[in-house]
């Protein structure tokens, strides 16, 4: 019903994926090259017409819409009172750290984990404070350390822990048993977890996320939840995400912090997009989830045929591949991952993610993005074959 393999022309629309040279292929930022759900434009297009743009109040149907979905969805519901909007997941996740830490206190996060969390612990004169997941070399697939993460935890300075579900880069859908452990601990040792879910609806098509929040009274104790429609519906440049906090006491702290940053305030395409991607969207979801998932097919059947050397980590959500290049050449200095990416946007123009981005665990791994048209996934992926040949030598 849709289509998925015609794509507009992205460059010259400031596009921060697409702002490249001409020749090359980007295949690097979490954001997808389809048009947005005709649902979507479509409400878009109705309130153009209107033609009145002023300021917002949030209404019942942006709560209705959230609430709706994620209990549809994900068999959890959310209370109204525990919502509250906010203009992105990175900004309220660097208010929230700001407001629940104060300076060279630790906020934990399981490396290699999404680069933005690195830039919102600094930023905010905050320690990073790492649990890296526990990387099996024959399956390729990661589990959490949990004797490390109570250690740390146990750590009077640790107050702050980030929890990426489904975790970007790798891939991985966190179980129930395990989000509620890791609330177990949290509540132990008096950490709050704020969890970033922006990716939960991104599964493949015979795959369900978790909620946090949703595995226990102790999660809605300890937790805060990061969600949005912005990687699902392809919406990441409208500025628009909700923060779900069932605690009264943390849900205050959490909403004047967003008040006090100004980040808590509506445009009006935000609002739209929510009720639109929520209320109307799902079917084309569900087609975007099978397209994606023949899409990670595609690439995993591309590697073991013309790249046997790099192994593909499988992949239970998100649009994001993690590639595991370790048995490819090591440069004699710098990072695998940073020679990699370089040499590949210089000589083949295709341009993938560092793994050394995630942390010191990626420096030997490559983050691509599949989230475009097989067309030209098997371009990418044809010259992603071309550099590595040549890098080889």
């Amino acid at each position: 019903m849709f289509d998925f393999d015609h794509l507009p022309d992205r460059r010259n629309t400031a596009s921060l994926k697409w702002d490249v040279p001409e020749n090359e292929l980007p295949l690097w930022v979490a954001d997808m090259d389809f048009q947005a759900a005709p649902c979507i434009r479509e409400a878009f297009m109705k309130r153009i017409d209107h033609g009145v743009f002023g300021y917002n109040i949030i209404p019942d149907s942006w709560y209705e819409a959230y609430q709706n979905w994620w209990q549809r969805r994900h068999g959890f519901f959310m209370e109204r009172e525990w919502l509250l909007f906010v203009t992105g997941v990175v900004p309220g996740l660097s208010s929230i750290i700001r407001k629940l830490t104060t300076p060279n206190e630790n906020v934990l996060i399981q490396t290699p984990v999404y680069n933005i969390f690195f830039n919102s612990i600094r930023n905010n004169g905050v320690r990073i404070l790492e649990n890296p997941l526990i990387y099996d070399e024959e399956t390729c697939r990661y589990e959490i350390g949990f004797e490390d993460l109570e250690k740390k935890l146990a750590d009077p300075q640790t107050t702050v822990m980030i929890l990426c579900n489904p975790h970007n880069p790798v891939g991985k859908i966190w179980g129930r048993d395990t989000l509620a452990r890791i609330a177990e601990l949290c509540e132990k040792h008096h950490v709050i977890v704020i969890s970033d879910e922006i990716h939960c609806d991104i599964t493949a098509p015979s795959k369900e996320y978790v909620p946090f929040l949703s595995v226990s009274e102790t999660a809605r104790k300890v937790g805060i939840s990061l969600i949005a429609p912005t990687k699902c519906f392809n919406l990441a440049g409208l500025q628009t995400a909700a923060i779900c906090v069932p605690d009264p006491v943390l849900h205050h702290k959490v909403w004047r912090s967003i008040n006090t940053d100004e980040i808590a305030e509506a445009g009006s395409f935000a609002l739209i997009a929510v009720e639109a991607a929520f209320g109307q969207g799902e079917p084309w979801l569900e087609e975007l989830r099978v397209y994606l998932e023949d899409n990670k097919t595609f690439v995993r059947n591309f590697l073991e045929k013309e790249l046997p050397m790099i192994s593909l980590v499988p992949s239970e959500a998100t649009y994001l591949l993690w590639l595991d290049c370790r048995k490819l050449p090591h440069p004699a200095k710098g990072t695998l991952a940073d020679a990699l990416e370089a040499f590949l946007r210089k000589e083949a123009k295709v341009y993938l993610t560092s793994g050394s981005e995630y942390g010191e665990s990626g420096d030997e791994f490559l983050r691509l993005n599949i989230a475009t048209s097989r067309e030209r996934l098997a371009e990418g992926m044809r010259r992603l074959k071309r550099g590595i040949d040549q890098f080889i030598g």
